[in-house]
């Protein structure tokens, strides 16, 4: 399999985490969003959104957008699983997971900050600040309330149990981190953070050790 992946997206992330868990070797394609590599025709054949990431199996089907991608290697790769097994740990955790892919991400990713400073004119700290901070507080107050009035959480997300939800909340706060943004009144995301970073499938695939962050 290959991997096309930029070391500081949150999406790309998700899918070293997920490789990682199943134990999945790949190639990694590294593709720089700051040098549009991921616009290039060659790329945008493969994925017309131009996003990344995009995973090739070795018979060349391309798939793309990184829950389902996610959801698609648990059922293809079902060891150790992602997703749980009942209905309701299902939604619960197909819930964690879209507060952060619908609901948090979308307002955060780069190709948003960059209109804002590009299109809209808007100044650094504006963007860093004003308008990141703000949406990464509401998103995340919003996910810890979901955490406690669902009561499912334990060393991670759901119980302990490694899911999609851990897998997808990880990154998100990697991201926080970076944009230094106040973590400490979200208590619950941060202790599954801690024991999901003491893993090694969340550790070996964070973006500071991949190839391309040097």
């Amino acid at each position: 399999m290959r991997l096309y992946t930029f070391f500081r997206s949150s999406t790309s992330y998700r899918l070293r985490i997920a490789l990682a868990w199943k134990g999945l070797p790949y190639e990694a394609a590294y593709t720089s969003l700051p040098k549009m590599q991921h616009k290039d025709p060659a790329y945008t054949a493969l994925n017309p959104q131009g996003l990344v990431p995009a995973l090739v199996t070795d018979d060349g089907q391309v798939y793309t957008q990184s829950m389902a991608m996610i959801e698609w290697l648990d059922e293809r790769y079902p060891e150790p699983p992602l997703m749980p097994a009942g209905r309701d740990e299902k939604w619960y955790v197909r819930g964690v997971s879209q507060i952060v892919g619908c609901d948090i991400h979308p307002l955060n990713n780069a190709r948003v900050l960059k209109y804002l400073r590009g299109e809209c004119g808007l100044s650094e700290e504006q963007v860093n600040g004003a308008w990141y901070g703000h949406w990464i507080a509401e998103g995340l107050a919003g996910l810890e309330g979901f955490l406690a009035a669902q009561g499912r959480a334990g060393r991670y997300c759901l119980g302990d149990r490694v899911t999609m939800a851990d897998v997808c909340l990880v990154p998100q706060v990697f991201n926080a981190q970076r944009f230094k943004c106040d973590l400490k009144p979200y208590a619950r995301i941060m202790k599954i953070f801690e024991y999901c970073m003491a893993l090694e499938a969340f550790s070996s695939t964070e973006p500071s050790r991949q190839a391309d962050a040097a």
